[in-house]
């Protein structure tokens, strides 16, 4: 990580984006950064996106296969299939599973389920580390902001600067763990990386706060962002009267 890129990026967000929350960023490695261990093993349930809330505070987190609980497919380790997966997301069985009820019927499911970007991890661990916590040696795959609609209006719209496509976020029917890690993972692997919206799942929800979605772009994509930011919408008097909010906001927050 270019410590002038991050330096760079960490004043302009604190310019104009008053009071958001730092974003973390995610990438794999072989081993443990130096000064970290992996977790310990994941005894029962364990949910991913609660481990993410660990390295939103700062503390930075290096998770392996057998850390990762819930979330472990998505976040590109082998995993096997729930039975009876396609009951689950949808109606479930009488008397044996109730369905979460997220698709139609278990059809939809199936056809859903071909849709489904295979992938692995790169690495053997999956690290997480607080922009502010990054170091000369780590190479993020994306950064996710989580935000309010103020901020992430702005972030939308600066994702969007360069672009002709209209679609240059997007916001798949995902886990929430897949919004924030499998998806920005593969969009950082194409010419056009676009940004994804997410932490849409019901199931989540819980584990962030109530005004907060996610917002997570490929670091790709993020260092034409961090080099277009002054050049656009965030030197004009419509977004000095959401700047004013934001600040408001981060006032009352303090």
């Amino acid at each position: 990580m270019d410590p002038r890129l991050k330096e760079r990026f960490a004043a302009l967000f604190a310019r104009y984006f008053p009071g958001a929350e730092p974003p973390v960023a995610f990438f794999y490695a072989d081993a443990p950064p130096p000064g970290m261990k992996t977790e310990p093993k994941s005894k029962g349930w364990r949910c991913f996106i609660a481990d993410l809330g660990r390295a939103r505070k700062g503390e930075p987190l290096c998770l392996d296969e057998p850390a990762l609980g819930c979330g472990k497919r998505f976040c590109g380790f082998p995993a096997p299939q729930r039975p009876d997966f396609e009951h689950f997301l949808s109606s479930g069985i009488p008397g044996k599973m109730e369905g979460e009820r997220y698709k139609k019927d278990p059809a939809t499911v199936r056809e859903l389920m071909k849709h489904m970007p295979e992938w692995q991890a790169p690495g053997r661990c999956l690290v997480l580390k607080r922009w502010d916590a990054l170091a000369g040696a780590d190479e993020p795959e994306a950064a996710i902001f989580f935000a309010a609609p103020d901020a992430l209006s702005g972030l939308f719209t600066l994702a969007n600067f360069e672009e002709t496509d209209p679609f240059g976020v997007i916001a798949p029917f995902a886990s929430g763990c897949a919004s924030v890690i499998q998806y920005p993972f593969l969009e950082n692997r194409k010419a056009a990386p676009r940004c994804v919206l997410g932490m849409f799942d019901v199931s989540a929800r819980p584990c962030v706060g109530a005004g907060e979605l996610t917002f997570a772009v490929p670091m790709r994509k993020l260092e034409r962002m961090i080099g277009q930011i002054e050049e656009s919408f965030v030197t004009t008097r419509s977004w000095e009267k959401v700047l004013r909010r934001l600040r408001a906001a981060a006032g009352a927050g303090g």
